[in-house]
């Protein structure tokens, strides 16, 4: 018997089974993952928010696979082919593949030739020319010549001669030799070892292609694929412009391909004892071996292998979307100070807002400093009217068309007007348009033309980069990889735990925060969130968390997950502002009553919280982790886990690729990071890359131990290659020199 589903994922996450068994039960409880790596560690043994999104989704896989063996084993038995070996061996397969591979024999498929073969009476003749090979087969095919006979699923040709009698008998061993169990399963081990896949470009788009000219001519063993290539080599086929074959790797060798069977074949061959000793059925047997290969056994194993490496690929390329959508979503804060957001472009004008220090929209306006109107001194007096009006101290500016054109435009503008102490930024603008028309931007902006919201949008990234990108369906925002090539209900689901990570990882202003944010706070949903806002709106902003109860539809339940994440500063209770759940008030009260310090008195106080030792106040309802965490927000009360707000400083003068040259120190953000390096945005508006073997003078297995989205870097121009607009960077320690 296979050990159980809690058992399998304690050796999985090299974790106690205890643990195991007690997140299972919150989990199926409805507790949400923020809330049980948050306010349940001593149950769950401290299992951080990683490894319980991951004990969730292989919960399910499993529950999933477990169902399957149920369901294979009951259709069996209806059959009533159920023997006690083959219940043994369903109930021990441990993966899905082999599951269905036991199966496959008792599968109701399609009226098959081996089918009609065994109605025709044909498998005396199969079995006596393969435990015998010295028979003649033309000779025993000669004994089982019939008519046309009809059948209960239609008409039977018969056996009209010996070759007709050889070609049934063939069709019944290939599908016996197919649909054995431990043989598929030994030639599927073999093709992941050993299979290679070759691609050619599509003999009409040769000449073509400029794209994927690096796949012109490839081959690669398929474990050794990384995703990002094997995504490209997957969209290049199905755009047309490449053929993809898989291969054994014995097969790109002439001497081996003229042997008379490949490795995989001489595996069938060799399980069914068949051998070329010159006997009468011999070559008869051989051939089957191959026609069972090459027409049934392989094309089924690579169609798997095929969908195993996309599935990977898939799996790989959706992570690093998470790593580096999280990395943004938890990108500095520029804070509340008032902001000028500029959504830069050309013939059409920069688009400007001013969004106050609460992100509220103060003014607006359209400039036309660029070509082909030219008006820089008009553009300058009307910033300089904006930034004097509402006080700004910060320029936003969208790194689309003109954008470095428009930051020429805000340098000019500080140069002169020194007195507004004024600092530009340049943002990324990555789905700030599907923002502008969306349905929230037309809720939030109604009386703002569309083309106006981007740049509202472009500034309220600044300020809090989380509370506006959470607005943006996460495949917007520009930090994928092929991330249009994947299962989109697998990504959507990822980035929907990453922005939920991130979000309850940083707290919520629940008097501020807008629906889009609100949703995703651990237990609440978009209708519970937008029945917040309306209660808000009607009722007046919430001065303690209790006052949570009283909205339509938030009960105990919803409460005991959402009230930790959820903040009120400047409310009756100062616990309320920070990350203390309600629940562990009592305990709070205790602590202040043997400090003698009111609640206001303590927080912050770190030389009398230093003083206090957690184990005093372990009870069977709160562990330590629980007591030295509250301590901890105690010291640090809602303590903004993100870090200190840096800008890059891109280079004067270099403004486009025609502006570099070999050797050129430039400093840079990472707007992207893929399994094979990380983009950089160097002000050229072309992203240049730092291949992952130019990151570090260290050997780097993974982009994102060395780098993140959002960061502040310096690089060195390596190679330029302006006709296909690729830039080469490199991070190495001689970067400064």
């Amino acid at each position: 018997m296979l050990p159980s589903i809690e058992q399998r994922l304690a050796t999985e996450l090299a974790v106690k089974p205890s643990q195991i068994h007690a997140t299972i039960e919150l989990l199926d409880d409805g507790a949400t993952v923020p809330f049980i790596a948050r306010y349940r560690k001593e149950v769950t043994g401290g299992l951080d928010d990683a490894q319980l999104r991951l004990l969730a989704e292989r919960l399910h896989s499993l529950r999933e696979l477990e169902k399957r063996r149920t369901a294979i084993i009951a259709a069996i038995e209806k059959l009533g082919k159920l023997t006690p070996e083959l219940l043994d061996a369903i109930t021990h397969a441990q993966d899905k593949a082999l599951l269905e591979d036991l199966y496959l024999p008792y599968r109701k498929k399609r009226r098959t030739k081996a089918q009609i073969a065994l109605e025709a009476g044909l498998q005396p003749l199969a079995d006596s020319l393969l435990n015998d090979a010295r028979l003649d087969p033309l000779a025993e095919a000669a004994k089982y010549l019939k008519a046309p006979f009809n059948t209960d699923e239609g008409d039977n040709p018969g056996v009209a001669d010996a070759a007709a009698a050889l070609d049934g008998a063939q069709h019944i061993l290939i599908e016996r030799f197919a649909e054995h169990a431990p043989l598929l399963q030994a030639l599927r081990d073999y093709l992941r070892v050993h299979g290679v896949l070759t691609a050619k470009a599509a003999k009409d788009k040769k000449d073509s292609d400029t794209k994927y000219t690096d796949y012109h001519d490839y081959s690669e063993a398929i474990g050794r694929i990384p995703s990002h290539r094997t995504l490209a080599l997957l969209r290049g086929e199905r755009e047309g412009v490449l053929k993809l074959k898989l291969a054994l790797d014995s097969e790109l060798d002439e001497k081996a391909r003229d042997a008379a069977l490949n490795p995989c074949e001489l595996q069938i061959a060799r399980q069914f004892n068949i051998r070329d000793q010159k006997r009468a059925a011999d070559g008869w047997l051989i051939d089957t071996v191959r026609q069972a290969w090459r027409t049934k056994i392989f094309l089924h194993l690579e169609t798997e292998l095929m969908n195993n490496l996309l599935e990977d690929a898939e799996t790989e390329a959706i992570r690093v979307f998470a790593q580096n959508l999280k990395a943004l979503l938890l990108a500095p804060p520029a804070g509340t100070r008032v902001t000028i957001g500029l959504d830069p472009g050309l013939r059409t004008g920069v688009k400007v807002a001013v969004v106050g220090a609460t992100g509220k929209v103060l003014d607006t306006a359209t400039i036309y400093p660029h070509a082909p109107k030219n008006d820089w001194d008009g553009a300058l007096h009307t910033l300089k009217q904006l930034a004097e009006r509402h006080q700004a101290s910060l320029i936003a500016i969208g790194n689309g068309t003109a954008s470095r054109e428009t930051d020429q435009l805000t340098k000019d503008l500080i140069k002169r007007y020194p007195q507004f102490k004024l600092t530009s930024i340049m943002v990324s603008e990555a789905g700030a348009s599907v923002y502008s028309a969306s349905e929230l931007a037309s809720e939030e902006l109604p009386d703002l033309d569309v083309s106006l919201r981007g740049a509202v949008s472009i500034a309220r990234r600044l300020q809090d980069p989380l509370a506006e990108l959470v607005k943006i369906d996460p495949k917007s925002i520009g930090v994928g990889q092929y991330q249009h090539d994947v299962n989109q209900n697998q990504l959507a689901q990822s980035l929907d735990a990453v922005v939920e990570d991130s979000v309850n990882a940083v707290g919520v202003d629940v008097n501020t925060a807008s629906p889009a944010l609100l949703r995703y706070v651990a237990g609440l949903n978009s209708k519970t969130a937008h029945t917040i806002v309306a209660y808000r709106d009607n009722q007046g902003r919430f001065a303690k968390r209790a006052e949570l109860l009283k909205v339509p539809g938030l009960g105990a339940k919803t409460f005991e997950q959402a009230a930790g994440f959820l903040r009120i500063p400047d409310g009756d209770n100062p616990l309320d502002a920070s990350a203390v759940h309600p629940e562990s008030y009592a305990l709070v009260e205790q602590i202040l009553r043997d400090a003698k310090l009111n609640v206001a008195a303590l927080m912050g106080n770190t030389s009398v919280l230093k003083t206090i030792t957690p184990q005093k106040y372990v009870t069977p309802q709160f562990g330590l982790p629980t007591v030295r965490d509250i301590l901890q927000e105690l010291e640090k009360p809602g303590r903004d886990p993100r870090a200190t707000f840096k800008t890059a400083t891109f280079k004067e003068g270099v403004e486009s690729i025609k502006d570099l040259y070999p050797g050129m120190v430039l400093e840079g953000v990472v707007t992207n990071v893929a399994a094979f390096g990380a983009f950089v945005d160097i002000g050229v508006h072309q992203d240049g890359l730092v291949h992952i073997s130019a990151l570090a003078d260290k050997f780097v297995k993974d982009p994102h131990t060395i780098v993140k989205v959002g960061q502040v870097v310096n690089v060195r121009v390596l190679e330029i290659d302006e006709k296909r607009k690729r830039i080469a960077l490199s991070m190495k320690a001689d970067v400064s020199r």
